[in-house]
C-alpha cells in the first residue's frame, strides 16, 4: 500500500476486510453520515471551489482550511440533492481519512486505495463517481499549493 495518510489508511485497511455485501452496507452508512461534512455556520476557508460538473449529477462545493502552523488540511464539502449515494460516502470517507493531512500529502497520492473501499463491482459500474471527490478535493489542493508558491515568490 501507498504512503496514504492514518486516517485514510484506517478506513482502508477497515473496507479491506469486510465482504462485498459488507462494504455496501458500510457505504450506506458513511453515505448517511455525508450531510456531517457540510460546512458549518461561521467557519471561514482559504479555498472554495463550487460548480457543477458534467460527470456529477449535481452542484458540489469543496472547501479548505489549511492550518497555518501545521499545514493540516481539513475539508468540508457540500452536496447538491441529487448527487448519487456512492459520492455521499466517498465524501465522507475522505473528509474523515484526509483530515489533517498535508496537501502535499493528498497530491502525492494514489488513487489505488478506491477499489479496496468500494469493491471491484461498484468500481466498474460507477467508475467516474467514486474518484469524482477525490479529484476535487486534489484539484483545491493544487490551487492552494500554487497560491501558496506564488506568495512565497512575492507574486
Amino acid at each position: 500500500m501507498g504512503a496514504y495518510p492514518p486516517n485514510l489508511t484506517e478506513i482502508v485497511d477497515f473496507f479491506d476486510a469486510l465482504s462485498g455485501d459488507e462494504k455496501r452496507e458500510n457505504l450506506i452508512a458513511y453515505a448517511d453520515a455525508a450531510p456531517a461534512c457540510a460546512p458549518k455556520t461561521g467557519e471561514r476557508f482559504d479555498l472554495e471551489d463550487v460548480r457543477k460538473d458534467e460527470e456529477c449529477t449535481d452542484t458540489v462545493g469543496v472547501f479548505l482550511r489549511v492550518d497555518p502552523a501545521t499545514r493540516a488540511a481539513h475539508f468540508r464539502i457540500n452536496l447538491g440533492p441529487h448527487v448519487q449515494t456512492l459520492t455521499k460516502a466517498m465524501t465522507a470517507i475522505l473528509c474523515k481519512g484526509l483530515d489533517g493531512a498535508t496537501p502535499e500529502q493528498i497530491m502525492g497520492m494514489e488513487q489505488d486505495f478506491v477499489p479496496r473501499i468500494v469493491g471491484g463491482q461498484l468500481i466498474r459500474v460507477r467508475s467516474q463517481t467514486v474518484y469524482y471527490i477525490l479529484g476535487r478535493i486534489k484539484g483545491v489542493c493544487k490551487v492552494w499549493l500554487n497560491r501558496e508558491r506564488a506568495i512565497a515568490n512575492g507574486g
